[in-house]
Order: C-alpha cells, then structure tokens, then sequence
C-alpha cells in the first residue's frame, strides 16, 4: 500500500520528513516497509512551496527479500524489505492510524494532503508535477482514476505533490540520510563540529552538497527551527551511514535515510517550444551583454531561439557572478534556470560555455607602410591616416586577449544549489581551473 504525504510545514518550522518518520514508527508496528521511503522534489518554482517543495512517500505491507536497515527512531531500528507479499493493508485504517499524526504536526496556515493507494499514479503525474503547475483537479481526477483513497484540512493543496510524489518512477536517484534532535532542542542553536562535516565530505567520495571547500563552509545544516539536524547525500547507503558515524554534533533523537529525486536535474525542460514562467529550462544563446545592478545581482542579456532572454545570477550565489561578470559579447552559452515572471529572467542554476568567442585588445593605432609612422585617428569609427603619406588603416593593431573564461560547466558554490540541481560532481565535470583559481 503506497502511502504519500505533502504540505504540512512552513517556512517557520516543522518539516514533512519529519512527520513521515512518526508515520513509519507507527505503522511498522503492525506492517513493514517496503523499499526506502522516498522524499521526492517537486517543481521548486512554484509560488505557494514552503522551503523544499518535497512530498513523502511510503509503502506497506508484509515484506520479503532483502531486509535493509535504514532508520533508527527513539532507539528503535527500522528495516525496509526489496519485496512485497500479496498482501495489502486497508486504506482507511491506514488514514485512521495516521490522520491524528497529520492533525498533531500540520504547521498553522498550511494545506496537507495524504493520498492511499494500491496502485500508483501515472507517471505522467510527476513529471506533471516537478516541471509545471498542476491544478489539485488533476490530481483528484488520478485520485479517482487508480481508485485511493485521500484526507486533507484546509484546501488540501497537498495532494498534489502526494500524488505527483507516489507517482515518482525513478530513472536517476540519490539518497539523503536525514537526522533529527530531540524535541526539547528544537529552535535552539544546533551544535556540531563543521570540520567533521568536511572529514565526511572528503573521506567519502560518493556524497555531494555539504561542504564548500574554499569558504570553508557546512551547506548541509540548516538555519530554520524544524527538527532536523542535518541531511547528508550521497549515492552510496553504507557511505552515508559511515557519513553520520565520522560527523560530531548534539545528541540525536532519530534518523532517517530516504530515497530521493534530489540532484538529478528531473525539473529542467531541455527542448521546450516555448518559455513560460513558473518552470526551469535549459536555454541555449549568444552574450550581449552584462551588467551588475544595485544589490550586486548580474544580469546578462542573450539572444536564444525565443528572443532575446535576460538572465539573473543574484547575490546569494556569491563567487558565481563572476562567470557572467567576464562572458563576452559573442559567446555562446547554455544556462540552467529558473524563469521569473516579474522581473522577467532566467535565474541561473548552472551555466555550460560551449563556445567562447575570440577577444583581441588594442596594442596601438596602425603603423604606415609607406613612411612606418605611428597613424592617427581620423575620429571615432572612421579609422586611421597617415599625414605624410595620406595613406589609411580601418582599425588598429590588435593582439588575442587573454580570457579565464574557458569551455566547460559552471555552478554556484554549495549552498546557493537547488534541492533538484544535479551537481557537476555528479555530471563527471568539474569548473574550468582558471575560474576556480580567479574566484579566490
């Protein structure tokens, strides 16, 4: 039985991982769990998310196959199974068992949405759901198309990301091992020691997006007051349970390791037919130009297929700016991002310089073949002339300038990324060295 929760914390506390953990306590005191549970990311451009736009999924039953530890609650392990059985738990007495966990730990102002099903959504549903706006129509009509049962309070927003989420049918993948503190600690100052997050970082090759090397930096603990501790990625499960052996912080209450669509790039539109804001896309142009404005965000004007776009790289992605701060007219550059509607840009996520347009810089004006005199300008874009001989040059002496900005991919530092945002680490790329060492 698929099991899926969304929309129940805010931007001031809480957090939905947090309520799946008390979902799993309960229910596998009668069930198991089949597979890990999934945290799947929905479409981070979408005007109502509260942080992370994730929705929870889970399924239960009686299990078989492998059996997987991946969780420890109060003391409790939890174990998943790579098999199901025949059987299938009831659906209302699913809902019964954990609509009061829904009701206990629903932030005030949000819209959850729980969906219960024996047979998953169409896939068509999530990637509905992590590329554009769906309509809660869209996922009642599923709803009462694969026969599952719903609960949600308010206007129950959630069940869309609950339906587009269960709907998820992997084709990439990564896994994030979550931890929780005790609740007498919440919305206190987290304690821990970040060089044993950078020890985890650099011992453990297969995770990403914690540690920025040359700020040194921790990206993966956050600032809000929910429960969480810290989430550590990776690819690799024994990584990231030897991950959370090496870091040293407070006391932990529980953790969780979940199954996630998290940098893989699954809400990039990459042949779109036309530009509509709300979605993500990888847009392909030639640089006009580029100019910084108040607050420091570099905005940077290209000509693409669409028309001329204007792309934002913003101040909180810090040492990034510096790309579009030394593109040239010319080059010819793809650009991951996010289209704004008001003003009208595509926020940048990564950038891939395909090709950079040659720069040459002036040396000196034009020596005369006649008499080897230095010529002189005739005034501004008129060229140059000799005034013994009257002979006459078009442009200077020019010589190729040396540029840093080399063909490659380029992305924010660690924690300016987006949840979906596949990192170059996980692309097999690493940046340009000339930008590595300039940004310094």
């Amino acid at each position: 039985m698929y099991v899926a929760v969304d929309d129940t914390d805010s931007v001031s506390g809480n957090c939905t991982t947090f309520l799946a953990t008390e979902m799993i306590s309960e229910l596998c005191k009668e069930m198991d769990m089949i597979g890990y549970p999934r945290l799947v990311r929905l479409n981070p451009a979408v005007p109502w998310k509260t942080r992370g736009n994730g929705s929870l999924v889970m399924r239960f039953g009686k299990g078989s196959g492998e059996r997987v530890h991946i969780g420890n609650i109060s003391g409790r392990d939890i174990f998943c199974f790579s098999n199901a059985t025949e059987y299938e738990p009831d659906e209302n007495y699913i809902i019964q068992k954990v609509a009061p966990l829904i009701e206990r730990y629903s932030e005030p102002g949000s819209d959850p949405g729980l969906v219960v099903s024996r047979k998953k959504p169409s896939q068509s549903m999530y990637w509905g759901g992590v590329r554009n706006i769906l309509e809660k129509s869209a996922a009642e009509d599923e709803i009462q198309r694969i026969g599952a049962v719903k609960y949600e309070k308010g206007c129950g927003r959630g069940i869309i990301g609950a339906t587009c989420g269960m709907a998820w049918r992997p084709r990439d993948s990564t896994l994030e091992i979550i931890t929780y503190r005790p609740k007498e600690r919440w919305g206190t100052e987290r304690v821990y020691e970040p060089l044993s997050i950078r020890e985890a970082d650099v011992s453990l090759p297969s995770t990403f997006n914690s540690w920025e090397e040359r700020a040194q930096k921790v990206a993966m603990v956050p600032a809000t007051p929910c429960p969480v501790m810290y989430g550590l990625r990776g690819e690799d499960r024994l990584d990231l349970m030897r991950g959370k052996d090496i870091i040293r912080c407070e006391q932990l209450e529980r953790w969780m390791l979940f199954l996630t669509n998290q940098g893989t790039d699954d809400h990039v539109i990459r042949h779109p037919k036309e530009l509509v804001p709300g979605r993500s896309y990888y847009v392909r142009g030639k640089v006009v130009k580029s100019s910084r404005i108040t607050g420091g965000h570099v905005l940077t004007d290209i000509d693409t297929r669409f028309g001329r776009v204007t792309v934002g790289a913003y101040e909180p992605s810090k040492e990034f700016r510096l790309l579009f701060d030394n593109l040239s007219e010319g080059d010819d550059i793809g650009v991951i991002g996010e289209l704004r509607e008001e003003p009208r840009t595509l926020n940048a996520e990564k950038v891939h310089v395909i090709k950079a347009a040659e720069r040459y810089e002036k040396i000196s004006n034009p020596l005369c073949q006649g008499c080897g005199r230095t010529m002189e300008s005739v005034g501004k874009g008129k060229g140059y002339r000799c005034r013994r001989c009257r002979t006459s040059a078009d442009g200077p002496e020019l010589k190729k300038a040396v540029q840093w900005v080399r063909e490659g991919w380029y992305e924010p530092p660690t924690a300016a990324r987006r949840h979906l945002s596949k990192p170059l680490k996980r692309m097999g790329a690493e940046q340009p060295v000339e930008f590595v060492n300039r940004r310094i």
